[in-house]
């Protein structure tokens, strides 16, 4: 079920009304009727993909009991590589498989041996990426002794299949979220209100600044043979502001939604457009993921402790492993080769986190500097992105070459109608870079302005959104 159909409008409130006003007074029978719907949502795609989320939950559930339970080293470690075998085998079948056995067949093919590829006509399950990784860090954390198995298979099951974040993210750890589910929650005017401020923002940026820019990119990527140098440049920039707008506004949404309910997922985005360098850009983007490889696989290889060719090693492997989480494809490897090799000179000059605090904090304008930092960085990220984007690293490097020419200075032969939105985009995020999203303005005391502007946003929604567009991160 999509967040912007006319099916979960009518969904949301209907659970809303079921959960705050004719379920309130238990709270297991709250987070049952969340399991319900949760199950609903997800098997609104494909009733089939429920069998792999109920088998996981089922596994780490008792993987997580079996964990806690002896106080045998070698045992808790072999219940938890089952339970790691068991996630990652679903990544690797429905992700992964196809991807190793076409390769294979290439890599034999180029030393003149030709073999059949062995294929798997199987559809990939929406969100298997998110949800896995959210229960690998559950028993990871009690294997650690970081966090105490659950007892309630209900509010165990509805933390794995949450609706607002199951599909694309947040990647919430099970000792933010799972707690949440024990603990009686009470209606909070201002929570749920904010909520729906963080439900507009995300709508905002999905449909109106994600699919108008995602007409123009479909169009230059796939013509992009014929196209203008300018035309190529206008496409990659778009590109950026689709994805961002796309999974941002995807997790705004998750997010705000949370809170109707009573629940606090974490910030997943920062304004990560106004990073000063690719190291501060990190912290800002896809937050869960980040910190979720450096918990669970950065820090465990020596982080940044060892020598320099251990740091070195550490940070191209957490980088293409991020890329290869993406997607089964070369090309979001050779981005996440190309991040590590932004990020290795500041991890190497200790110039990694230079930037911690928000840029121009507690001024109106950045300085000269600071738009040459953010300017940079914003160009790095771009040329990544059409890595990411392209369907293979050689349309990618042609992509790129055609950019070099001296059509460069002539004007776009595409629509470039998104920038104005894209300004109205930036321009919020501007002044609330310091919140936790574009319309946390409940400060603006003024009751009339703060109205014209959310009137102004649902507007833009109303009159300006495009065709409707799949989330870029279900296919992930």
């Amino acid at each position: 079920m999509l967040f912007n159909s006319f099916e979960y409008l009518i969904f949301l409130p209907t659970v809303f009304v079921l959960y705050w006003f004719v379920l309130n007074r238990n709270l297991k029978v709250q987070n049952f009727l969340l399991l319900t719907v949760s199950y609903v949502f997800y098997g609104w795609w494909d009733w089939r993909f429920l069998s792999l989320i109920l088998f996981s939950s089922v596994v780490d559930f008792f993987c997580g009991l079996a964990i806690a339970k002896t106080n045998n080293k070698k045992q808790k470690k072999i219940v938890l590589t089952l339970s790691m075998l068991v996630n990652l085998g679903f990544l690797g079948v429905f992700k992964y498989f196809n991807f190793f056995s076409e390769s294979m067949a290439e890599g034999f093919a180029s030393f003149g041996y030709t073999i059949d590829a062995l294929t798997l006509d199987i559809i990939l399950p929406v969100g298997i990426s998110f949800y896995t990784f959210q229960t690998m860090s559950y028993t990871i954390d009690i294997y650690r002794e970081k966090l105490k198995p659950s007892n309630d298979i209900i509010a165990f099951f509805a933390f794995v299949s949450f609706f607002p974040q199951l599909v694309a993210g947040p990647i919430e750890r099970a000792t933010n979220l799972l707690p949440q589910f024990y603990r009686k929650r009470k209606f909070d005017y201002a929570k749920a209100s904010d909520g729906l401020r963080q439900i507009l923002w995300g709508l905002f940026k999905k449909i109106v600044i994600a699919d108008n820019c995602a007409i123009v990119v479909n169009e230059v990527f796939d013509g992009y043979t014929t196209m203008n140098a300018s035309s190529l440049v206008i496409g990659a920039i778009f590109f950026a502001f689709q994805i961002y707008g796309d999974f941002s506004g995807y997790s705004d949404i998750a997010i705000g939604t949370s809170r109707l309910f009573g629940f606090n997922l974490k910030q997943n985005f920062a304004f990560p457009y106004f990073s000063r360098d690719i190291a501060e850009f990190w912290r800002r983007w896809h937050i869960s993921l980040s910190t979720w490889f450096r918990d669970y696989v950065y820090i465990p290889l020596g982080g940044s402790r060892g020598g320099i060719w251990m740091k070195i090693r550490n940070t191209f492997i957490i980088f293409v492993v991020s890329g290869f989480w993406h997607g089964a494809n070369w090309t979001f490897m050779v981005w996440g080769f190309l991040n590590a090799l932004y990020f290795l000179p500041l991890l190497l000059l200790d110039k990694n986190r230079t930037h911690t605090n928000v840029v121009a904090q507690g001024r109106l304008f950045f300085s000269l500097k600071e738009i040459l930092q953010v300017g940079i960085t914003f160009i790095l990220t771009i040329f990544a992105w059409i890595f990411f984007r392209a369907d293979s690293i050689a349309i990618a490097v042609k992509y790129i070459g055609a950019i070099f020419n001296r059509s460069l200075f002539t004007f776009p032969e595409v629509d470039i109608k998104p920038f104005l939105y894209i300004v109205v985009l930036l321009l919020i995020e501007w002044f609330q870079r310091e919140k936790q999203h574009g319309l946390e303005i409940s400060a603006i005391r003024i009751t009339p302005i703060r109205w014209s502007l959310y009137t102004f946003i649902f507007c833009m929604i109303l009159f300006l959104g495009a065709q409707s567009q799949s989330f870029i991160y279900f296919q992930f």
